[in-house]
């Protein structure tokens, strides 16, 4: 299968920016029941393992930096949280391979707090958000404190957006809603907060427009193209990637869910990016957003 022109050097550039932990803290405990139902949708099952089998994965594969994201669903599903200082833990055991984000549960009276703790205590680069599974409305005016502070912390945000393979195929879907996961929920967000960079995670099926057109209007939102094999993504959504959002779309694969050398390969046989257009989904975009 042919090669990513961007990946033909031996250095591992590409960064994914949606990682999860291929451990029983999220595989597990934090996802429980919901997250066998995933892996079921996914055609796969439960398995775990280590980071430094992670790590010789992705560098195999020519990825060289994982965002690697927190996850705090604990009020809305009563399941454990991958905790803050657990992805810090681990952060600074693989500092050369994860930029981590942490997570709040925006459900939770001291959100507010942990979120400052985050940042000033744990040195967390940024969060991760699945309104889904956290059964809230980022736009409801009950969260405005929340995004003020993480505002004026100046660390970037990632948001679920579109379905969620979580409780699929289950009665009531486990109870989740998936109108949580609509774009248009964030673009009010990213208006009342314009300093605020936000990254929304995966092609937003079924309102892959509607996030394309936020992405183009809102110079503060972002997405990347995780959760779903490229041949799956809509062309419409490869389309704008290749050209009038180019500098605004990133690589990220969902892991361990999706893994990267599949999805690295897709990509190389179902678009025809050139080889700037690569640069910049597979790692240019991540460096700036992230700072690296």
């Amino acid at each position: 299968m042919a090669k990513l022109a961007a990946l033909d050097g031996s250095e591992p550039r590409a960064i994914d920016t949606h990682a999860h932990q291929p451990t029983a803290e999220f595989l597990e405990d934090a996802g429980g029941e919901m997250m066998q139902d995933a892996a079921t949708k996914f055609g796969t099952s439960i398995e775990t393992w280590d980071y430094d089998a992670m790590r010789e994965e992705y560098h195999e594969a020519g990825v060289g930096r994982v965002v690697m994201l927190g996850w705090d669903a604990e009020t809305n599903t009563g399941n454990p949280p991958v905790s803050n200082d657990y992805v810090a833990e681990v952060r600074d055991e693989y500092d050369d391979f994860m930029v981590s984000f942490g997570s709040v549960d925006p459900l939770k009276d001291d959100c507010v707090q942990e979120a400052i703790r985050c940042v000033e205590d744990l040195d967390l680069s940024g969060f991760k958000f699945q309104q889904i599974a956290q059964g809230f409305d980022p736009s409801d005016e009950r969260h405005d404190h929340l995004w003020n502070t993480i505002e004026d912390l100046g660390v970037p945000c990632v948001f679920h957006g579109g379905n969620s393979t979580l409780g699929a195929g289950t009665p009531g879907g486990r109870g989740l809603k998936i109108k949580y996961g609509n774009p248009m929920l964030l673009d009010d967000v990213a208006a009342e907060h314009p300093e605020m960079d936000i990254l929304i995670a995966h092609p937003a099926f079924p309102w892959e427009k509607q996030q394309l057109a936020i992405c183009q209007q809102k110079g503060n939102v972002y997405m990347d193209l995780s959760g779903w094999l490229p041949k799956y993504i809509d062309e419409q959504v490869l389309q704008y990637a290749g050209s009038v959002l180019q500098d605004k779309v990133m690589f990220g694969t969902d892991y361990p869910m999706i893994r990267p050398e599949r999805w690295l390969d897709q990509l190389a046989e179902y678009t025809d990016f050139s080889e700037a257009v690569q640069r910049k989904i597979l790692w240019e975009n991540a460096e700036t957003f992230l700072g690296l």
